[in-house]
């Protein structure tokens, strides 16, 4: 599924975009770790949980220094809140997993983006980048779990 997120015309748009999809994220991953049975993956989803709430935190940071613009209305992030919804309704693991596996595609695109993003300054590149790095680590452990 293609998102928009990185392609907002200001970076106070393109941080708040941000900022939703790593609350979806965490949301997806919480619900992610309740319906998963093996342990191993259980946890390792747990540990990268925890990066998504680095990464909420960093952008918080980031905002908090930023004029504050509401997104306009149906934002690029809207999608992914069905696919987040969606995870209540898959059933084993492997399905689970390809799932989520699906969100951090759709997050590593949306932070190289970012990361490229004209209005981006260096404090905020950085931040994009380590991101982008956790979710492409986050997918190939999806792809591969164990």
């Amino acid at each position: 599924m293609a998102i928009m997120v990185g392609t907002e015309a200001g970076l106070p748009c393109l941080v708040e975009s941000l900022l939703l999809l790593e609350q979806d994220a965490i949301a997806a991953y919480d619900q992610g770790m309740a319906r998963l049975d093996n342990p191993v993956a259980r946890a390792a989803v747990a540990s990268f949980r925890t990066d998504h709430d680095r990464h909420l935190a960093a952008l918080t940071l980031l905002a908090d220094r930023l004029p504050r613009q509401p997104l306009p209305e149906g934002s690029a992030t809207m999608p992914l809140t069905a696919r987040q919804a969606s995870l209540s309704a898959l059933a084993g693991d492997g399905a689970i997993l390809t799932a989520m596996r699906g969100k951090e595609d759709d997050t590593a695109i949306a932070y190289e983006r970012a990361a490229q993003h004209p209005a981006a300054t260096p404090e905020a590149q950085a931040v994009f980048r380590r991101a982008q790095a956790d979710a492409l680590r986050h997918r190939d452990w999806m792809a591969y779990p164990g």
